[in-house]
């Protein structure tokens, strides 16, 4: 039995228990949030799309301007009122009105616009993000209230931390380079979500 069948079951009745639904996946940098997502939406087999917060990063650009280029994956390096409206708007879909949601493409380290495309007869929206459970504004209270549940991803922390060091080295850095960012931007973003777990609809155990 994998560890996802349960969370699809449940997934599976939140997008069959009436008018559109939006689930949210939450935890620290690395615990496996995309991969859960992407499990989930193969499971329900048309009946979910997947839309990432990692949609709503600023541009590094913007973030150089405004002097947060070293924290880039913080809270506040997300355009997350922007994040909050299409997450408004996917609540209440349009007959014949297909939303386009931005990604964030890794090999460029840069979201794009219009990306992903959201149908209006699928029932279930997940999205997934590291802040998704933060007690601060406007996560709290711009994103959260938009989320008709929120699991939180649970892994042991060594994996974690040596999968989010393979992840970027994978996309670019060298092997010292990944281990000093994750060791002191990831992880210090891991220490400021913690505290969410407490907060979380479900719990999902990921195996290491």
């Amino acid at each position: 039995m994998s560890y996802v069948d349960e969370p699809a079951a449940r997934a599976r009745a939140l997008a069959a228990s009436g008018p559109r639904r939006l689930l949210g996946i939450a935890g620290p940098p690395g615990a496996g949030k995309s991969t859960l997502a992407e499990a989930l939406v193969d499971a329900l087999d048309g009946a979910a799309v997947l839309v990432p917060m990692d949609g709503f990063h600023l541009a590094d650009r913007e973030l150089a301007r405004l002097g947060r280029a070293d924290r880039k994956g913080a809270p506040d390096t997300f355009d997350t009122y922007g994040y909050a409206a299409l997450l408004a708007r996917l609540r209440s879909p349009h007959p014949d009105e297909t939303v386009y949601a931005p990604c964030f493409e890794r090999e460029l380290e840069e979201p794009v616009a219009g990306a992903l495309p959201v149908p209006p007869d699928v029932p279930l929206v997940i999205t997934e993000g590291n802040y998704l459970l933060l007690d601060e504004p406007p996560w709290s209270t711009a994103v959260r209230p938009l989320l008709d549940e929120v699991w939180w991803v649970d892994v042991d922390d060594g994996v974690r931390v040596e999968r989010l060091i393979a992840r970027h080295v994978a996309f670019g850095k060298s092997p010292d380079r990944a281990r000093s960012w994750v060791l002191r931007s990831d992880e210090a973003n891991a220490r400021r979500v913690a505290s969410g777990r407490k907060r979380a609809d479900v719990i999902v155990d990921v195996p290491g």
